[in-house]
């Protein structure tokens, strides 16, 4: 049977259906199959595993995945994509089950336990760019089973995912992202690789989510970290006592001085760990 990566193959499918892309659901088909070898080889997913993936078009990941997992959940906002992937992966693939929902509004827990049950498992997906962060907030703090995420998304969501302080790309979402996982920046992805082709380029990355997290206030960390980058330009003193805590400069003064972290920096230079001695010693908020 001819690969579903293959560009006349996809034209073919979507011919067949009378398929019009989705500017709305940011719809872009993977038609190279190097790519998307790549992208399992970096999940690196082998027969033991169990796989969710999130967004599967029709089948061009998921016939890879299934080829090389013990399982694949797959769910597809898309109900025009039913006969297509009923045809290309239902038909063909016993260890593939799709589901026709909106992710973000799922019983992710249930439908995991359903099909993965209490086995660890891993998410591999191109993630349409507009709902990349709202998703992957999800899996991370849904407090999940799971071992690794790993996704192709926009290349500058991507940097920010991987970036280390002191650059441009360093922000609040780069803090969040690493306080739960190591990241790893796989590959740039050319928009040559789609269907249709998108205006910018992809990248895939990996998060390997951490096992073990600091037993902090994760609500106050992360709203001390998104104070301190509210205002970029300023030092972190200045963009901390003007964000609208219920606090003076000076207990904000005195807890910089407290973490050892120079009131004169900028968020953008300061670490995780710093952030999270940093929240430790703030003021109640």
């Amino acid at each position: 049977m001819e690969r579903l990566f293959k560009p006349s193959r996809v034209s073919e499918i979507l011919r067949k259906y009378g398929f019009r892309f989705s500017k709305a659901l940011g719809q872009n088909f993977l038609i190279d199959g190097n790519i998307v070898s790549k992208i399992v080889d970096a999940a690196e997913i082998t027969k033991d595993d169990y796989v969710l993936e999130i967004g599967p078009g029709i089948g061009t990941l998921t016939e890879e995945l299934s080829l090389r997992a013990k399982k694949v959940l797959s769910i597809e906002i898309d109900n025009r994509l039913k006969p297509l992937l009923q045809e290309t992966i239902i038909d063909n693939y016993d260890n593939v089950v799709i589901h026709f929902e909106d992710v973000l509004k799922s019983d992710l827990k249930s439908l995991i336990k359903e099909n993965f049950g209490d086995n660890k498992f891993k998410v591999v997906a191109n993630l349409p760019y507009y709902v990349t962060t709202p998703i992957i907030t999800r899996l991370i703090e849904d407090d999940l089973n799971l071992e690794s995420i790993t996704v192709m998304i926009q290349k500058e969501v991507a940097n920010r995912f991987a970036a280390k302080p002191s650059t441009k790309a360093y922000g609040s979402l780069s803090v969040f992202i690493q306080f739960y996982s190591d990241v790893v920046y796989d590959f740039t992805v050319p928009s040559t690789v789609f269907m249709p082709k998108p205006n910018v380029d992809s990248a895939v990355v990996t998060l390997k989510i951490k096992d073990e997290l600091p037993d902090i206030n994760r609500e106050k960390f992360f709203k001390v970290v998104r104070a301190g980058f509210s205002k970029r330009r300023k030092t972190i003193i200045n963009a901390l006592s003007t964000y609208g805590f219920d606090t003076t400069k000076d207990e904000i003064k005195e807890a910089l001085l407290v973490s050892n972290i120079d009131e004169k920096r900028r968020a953008e230079t300061l670490t995780s760990e710093e952030f999270i001695v940093l929240s430790i010693n703030f003021p109640e908020i």
